[in-house]
C-alpha cells in the first residue's frame, strides 16, 4: 500500500515500509537509542562490511529510527533513497564531497543561504573544491562556467533573501547534456516544490526547518532521485566510476545497481563512505522528533503559505515598507518560474526592506509575538535582520549581490492566526 501513496498528507504518516515495530507491534516509530547491532554470525558480519548485503552495522552509518525517516522523506520528494545526517550544513557539504575531490569544481547559484555561501567559498575551497557562482536569472550562466572538471550544479529552490525561484528544469537540462547532475536544496519549499519531477538528480533539506517544524531538533537529509546516469560519462564522474580502494575496488556507479537493483549509487556512496569516514550522523532521538514534524508538514505548509500571502498583502499597504520580497512579487520570467515550480503555495518566507539598518533593528526589537531567532520553518512566526546575523560573514559587495540591503528584514510566517501575526507586525512598524 505504501508504495502506491501519492499524496503528501498521507506520505508523511505512511510513506516507506514501516507499519509497526516488528518486536513490539508499536505503531509509533521507536527510538532505537543504540550504537551497535548484534550480528547473526561471522558470515553475516563479513557480508555487511563487504557490502554483499545491507543491514545495520553501526549507528554512525545507519539506524532503524533514521531509516523510517529516510524512506518517508524519499517518498515525499519522489526519490529512490535518502541519507539522514546531523544537519543541513552537513547535507550540503556531503552533496559536493560525494562527487568532488581536490581540483574539481561545482557551479552554484549566487542565490544561497549565507551559511552555504561561507561553506562553499571558504571551507570547501580549503579542501581543494572550487565553487563557481552563476546568476540563475539566466540558466545559460551555468554552462558558461562549466569545464572538464565540473562535477555538479547546485541551487536552492526558493532562496532567501531574493526569493527568486530557481530555474530547475532549465539548469538540469543543461547539466544532463554534459553528464552533470543538478543538486537542489529544497529546504524552503517541501511539499510545494518537487525538484526531482523537473530533472534534479539530488535533493537535500535542512530537516531543522519545515519538515521538523517545531524548532526542537537539528538534522539534514540527502535524497537520491534515482534518475541520473552516473556511468554515461566516466571522465565526468570519476568518483562514481573509478575503483574505490577503501572498498576493495568497488565501482559505485556500476556495482550499486547490481547489488540493490536500483540506481542509488549517490545515496549509497554518501552513506558508506562519507558517513563512515566523516561522521555527522543524525541521532535517533532527533530522527524521532523530526518524524513527528514530518507527519504534519503537508498540512502546515498550507497554513504557512496562506498566512504568508495575507502578510504580503498587508505589507504592500505600509508606507514604512520600501519593498516587499516574495516569489510572486517578481516580474517576468522570475514570476513565471514561481508559478511553474511551486504548487499549492509560494512558501512562508517574506522579505521587506525598511530602508535603513536602524529601522530594521527597531522593528526587530519592537516585536512582541514573533520570535527573533536564526531559523526558518517553525510553526511559530520568526523574524531576523540578515545583514547583521545570517549573512554577517559577507562583505558589502557580497551582501549587495545576495540582495541583503541594510534595512532588509526576513520573516518566516508561522501557522498562528493571520490576524494575530499581522497585528504584531503592524505595532512593530508603528513603534
Amino acid at each position: 500500500m505504501a508504495n502506491k501513496i501519492k499524496h503528501p498528507e498521507t506520505i508523511g504518516l505512511h510513506g516507506g515500509e514501516y507499519r509497526s515495530d516488528p518486536a513490539t507491534t508499536a505503531v509509533a516509530v521507536p527510538i532505537y537509542q543504540t550504537t551497535s547491532y548484534q550480528f547473526k554470525n561471522a558470515e553475516t558480519a563479513a557480508n555487511l562490511f563487504g557490502l554483499k548485503e545491507f543491514g545495520n552495522i553501526y549507528t554512525r552509518i545507519m539506524n532503524p529510527t533514521c531509516d523510517v525517516l529516510e524512506k518517508r522523506v524519499a517518498a515525499l520528494e519522489g526519490g529512490l533513497a535518502a541519507v539522514a545526517v546531523g544537519s543541513g550544513q552537513a547535507a550540503s557539504a556531503f552533496c559536493l564531497q560525494n562527487l568532488c575531490q581536490a581540483g574539481d569544481n561545482v557551479v552554484s547559484s549566487t542565490d544561497l543561504y549565507g551559511g552555504t555561501v561561507n561553506l562553499f567559498k571558504n571551507t570547501l575551497s580549503m579542501q581543494g573544491i572550487e565553487v563557481r557562482f552563476a546568476d540563475p536569472k539566466d540558466p545559460k550562466n551555468f554552462e558558461k562556467l562549466t569545464d572538464e572538471k565540473t562535477r555538479a550544479y547546485y541551487g536552492e529552490s526558493c532562496p532567501n533573501p531574493y526569493l527568486r525561484v530557481f530555474p530547475i528544469k532549465e539548469v538540469s537540462d543543461i547539466g544532463r547534456k554534459h553528464s552533470i547532475p543538478l543538486i537542489i536544496d529544497n529546504t524552503a519549499a517541501p511539499v510545494i516544490c518537487k525538484p526531482i519531477e523537473h530533472g534534479a538528480a539530488v535533493v537535500m533539506h535542512s530537516l531543522t526547518k519545515y519538515i521538523g517544524g517545531h524548532g526542537t531538533s537539528i538534522g539534514g537529509i540527502i535524497v537520491d532521485g534515482g534518475n541520473f546516469d552516473w556511468v554515461k560519462d566516466p571522465k565526468r564522474q570519476p568518483l562514481m566510476n573509478q575503483p574505490d580502494p577503501s572498498y576493495n575496488g568497488a565501482i559505485w556507479g556500476r556495482d550499486v545497481p547490481k547489488l540493490t537493483g536500483a540506481n542509488v549509487a549517490f545515496a549509497i556512496r554518501a552513506r558508506v563512505v562519507l558517513l563512515r569516514d566523516l561522521g555527522a550522523p543524525l541521532s535517533p532521538f532527533n530522527a524521532f522528533q523530526i518524524i513527528q514534524g514530518l507527519e504534519t508538514v503537508a498540512l502546515r505548509m498550507k497554513q504557512h503559505c496562506a498566512n504568508a500571502e495575507k502578510v504580503v498583502k498587508f505589507l504592500e499597504t505600509q508606507k514604512k515598507v520600501k519593498n516587499v520580497i516574495y516569489p510572486t512579487n517578481h516580474q517576468g520570467e522570475i514570476r513565471e518560474r514561481a508559478k511553474r515550480y511551486m504548487k499549492g503555495g509560494y512558501g512562508s518566507l517574506v522579505g521587506m526592506d525598511l530602508g535603513s539598518r536602524e529601522a530594521g533593528a527597531k522593528f526587530i526589537d519592537s516585536l512582541k509575538m514573533l520570535y527573533h531567532v536564526a531559523n526558518i520553518g517553525d510553526a511559530r512566526s520568526l523574524a531576523i535582520h540578515p545583514a547583521t546575523t545570517t549573512h554577517s560573514q559577507l562583505n558589502d559587495q557580497q551582501l549587495a549581490e545576495a540582495g541583503v540591503t541594510p534595512g532588509y528584514v526576513r520573516l518566516s510566517i508561522g501557522i498562528e492566526h493571520p490576524d494575530d501575526i499581522i497585528a504584531d507586525i503592524k505595532q512593530a512598524l508603528a513603534a
